[in-house]
């Protein structure tokens, strides 16, 4: 059996991403652009080539997305901004109340917190700027 390209992979992966927020819709959840925000974080964390340092642990850019969906999926119910999807699903842990933090190459290690929310702004202008 031949293996997929990482072009198909990647495209299925959109597919499911899409899948599970149209699906996350009907729970209560962000809703309209905020929810093409949280799919954007979602997507530049999966694709980061930072590591996130969840509890003294180091995590690529997929094992961290797979981390946040989990706790997205957790706490859905309380989050109606993206912000709110930041500070639950992105910022701390929730066993040992550490922050999560982010080694960039070349960047002093920052907080996730504020690395999300410099993207978030990032995503935002060039989102205005587009219309």
């Amino acid at each position: 059996m031949k293996a997929a390209s990482p072009t198909l992979l990647r495209q299925g992966h959109r597919a499911l991403l899409t899948l599970l927020f149209a699906c996350s819709a009907a729970h209560g959840d962000v809703t309209g652009l905020q929810q093409a925000e949280v799919t954007h974080l979602l997507e530049f964390v999966r694709t980061t080539t930072c590591t996130i340092d969840r509890n003294g642990t180091l995590h690529d850019g997929p094992s961290a997305h797979a981390h946040i969906l989990k706790k997205y999926d957790y706490f859905r119910d309380r989050i109606a901004t993206t912000e709110d999807f930041i500070a639950y699903s992105a910022t701390r842990s929730t066993v040992s109340n550490r922050a999560y933090t982010v080694l960039c190459p070349g960047q002093p290690r920052m907080e996730t917190a504020a690395w999300l929310k410099r993207e978030l702004e990032r995503y935002r202008k060039k989102q205005a700027v587009g219309d």
